[in-house]
């Protein structure tokens, strides 16, 4: 069954969370495609990630290259699964692709500041849970730490 988690952003940059949880997902053996809704964006994620961090980087690539489907993360603007991830990310408002079913886990990556992106998620999440998909709700405390909510 497919596992569908919600991160609730609120104050906080979807540069910033990201990539902790892509290094979760590398670090458990995933595969994962992240999807956004431009290419002006999914650039812009591409060149931060590699420098993210003064220490490390994520290595990844876009769905551009001939190689993708030999990444362990690659960034995308469309529905395809070039590497055939385990794991799909949508930021930036995506939408949930057609074959949701077809993955371990969906992260949808929301920011609560935006009305938009709030009843997008507000729609998945409905959406998610009469296909029966397994669906969990995550907020940041006070420290930063990602807490589930019910």
């Amino acid at each position: 069954m497919t596992e569908v988690l919600f991160y609730h952003l609120q104050n906080m940059a979807v540069e910033n969370v990201l990539p902790p949880l892509l290094e979760k997902s590398l670090e458990r053996g995933w595969r994962v495609v992240v999807q956004s809704t431009s290419p002006e964006r999914a650039d812009a994620l591409d060149a931060h990630l590699w420098t993210y961090r003064d220490d490390s980087f994520l290595p990844h690539a876009t769905w551009r290259v001939n190689d993708a489907a030999d990444q362990s993360i690659v960034l995308a603007i469309e529905e395809d699964n070039p590497n055939g991830a385990h794991v799909r990310f949508l930021i930036d408002n995506a939408a949930l692709p057609q074959d949701c079913q077809s993955y371990e886990r969906m992260v949808w990556l929301f920011d609560g500041d935006d009305p938009d992106a709030l009843a997008l998620a507000r729609s998945a999440w409905t959406d998610c849970k009469a296909r029966g998909f397994d669906v969990t709700y995550w907020q940041a405390d006070e420290r930063g730490r990602w807490q589930r909510r019910n």
